[in-house]
């Protein structure tokens, strides 16, 4: 076979490729999420960033919570960081809600108001990557414009029986590719959720409804009996161990001691409790920083899990005799367990303001 018939089969394999998946799509496909609703960049770039990591139900209340309150960009770039990061509370992965926020101000400032069309464009912007910029460019503007999210991975490795772990730049680089050569010259923004549906709801990491999928019949995995096996597997390690005191001081009136974390890292511009090492004196600190001491009770400890180590709480609930000001490196506030107002909380801290809500009191 010559090398220009290779090129011309490779070709008309991909045209089939997506028509079969456009095909699908216009009968089996997700047409009523929120964010498929008065479509525009924004609906797609916020849709988008929530739906990293995060399944699409749970993304669903917090799309809609978002929308109502900054339903433009305008609006989200115009309002404070922490009213952002108190309607993300519980999403987790909070660095997104810090770059969409300063994303929204460089659409403003740098460009108008208007989003960019182009990926080259899109990927300037606080947050945005490659595949982030494509669904954007392709679903809102219909650009030609290939992504490459867990969903799209799975299904084109399995179908091309693509080995190696997605996060490997040689594999990365191989399925980009395919991403690329597959996507069509029309029917971008279809062509594109069509990809996510099919990896959301067929092509999924366990269980794959394989009998049902368009392309069972040209699937490398499935003929081969590799389903399981691909896309590869991350290389496991064993996560580090970190062990923290969150220090729950409360006043005479029943109120909680909250101190904004630094802009970045770990729950970075969250509202937390002041965090000591384990071998602090958590007593002694109280003392010197907040006032005396009347009671300090020792709460159950539990563990948080980070995507690069395990955080190990052990909260300490000290109730002070009074208070004195104190000089502190952070924004503190005060704040009652049950009404702890509109700030964006660390998930460890909504979980001990609702179960202290709920208990005796101390004292």
């Amino acid at each position: 076979m010559t090398k220009a018939t290779l090129a011309a089969t490779q070709a008309t394999k991909l045209a089939h490729f997506a028509d079969t998946v456009l095909a699908w799509f216009d009968q089996h496909g997700r047409k009523h999420l929120p964010w498929q609703q008065d479509i525009n960049a924004y609906r797609v770039w916020v849709s988008e960033i929530m739906l990293q990591q995060t399944q699409v139900a749970t993304v669903i209340p917090y799309f809609e919570r978002f929308m109502a309150r900054f339903p433009t960009v305008q609006a989200l770039a115009e309002a404070p960081i922490d009213e952002v990061l108190h309607l993300w509370t519980g999403l987790g992965y909070y660095a997104r809600a810090r770059n969409l926020h300063k994303a929204a101000g460089q659409v403003v400032h740098d460009f108008n108001g208007e989003f960019p069309r182009t990926v080259a464009q899109l990927v300037s912007l606080s947050g945005i990557g490659r595949s982030t910029a494509g669904a954007i460019s392709s679903i809102a503007f219909g650009e030609r414009a290939a992504i490459l999210d867990g969903n799209v991975k799975r299904v084109l490795a399995r179908y091309h029986g693509v080995d190696g772990w997605p996060g490997q730049t040689a594999t990365a680089n191989h399925l980009w590719a395919l991403a690329e050569a597959a996507t069509p010259p029309a029917r971008n923004g279809d062509y594109t959720q069509a990809m996510m549906d099919l990896g959301a709801t067929l092509c999924t990491r366990s269980k794959p409804h394989c009998e049902r999928c368009p392309l069972l019949g040209g699937c490398v995995a499935y003929a081969t009996g590799r389903i399981a096996e691909l896309p590869g597997k991350k290389p496991r390690k064993v996560l580090p161990e970190k062990s923290v005191q969150l220090l729950m001081l409360r006043n005479g009136q029943g109120q909680l001691l909250l101190e904004q974390r630094p802009p970045t890292g770990i729950w970075g511009g969250l509202w937390s409790f002041p965090e000591l090492d384990m071998a602090q004196c958590a007593q002694g600190f109280a003392e010197q920083y907040y006032g005396p001491v009347a009671e300090l009770q020792t709460l159950p400890s539990w563990r948080h899990t980070f995507s690069h180590y395990h955080l190990h709480i052990h909260p300490q609930l000290i109730q002070l005799a009074r208070t004195r000001d104190a000089v502190a490196e952070r924004p503190t506030c005060w704040v009652r367990p049950d009404a702890p107002g509109s700030l964006g909380l660390a998930a460890p801290v909504t979980r001990l303001l609702s179960e202290l809500s709920e208990a005796e009191p101390l004292i």
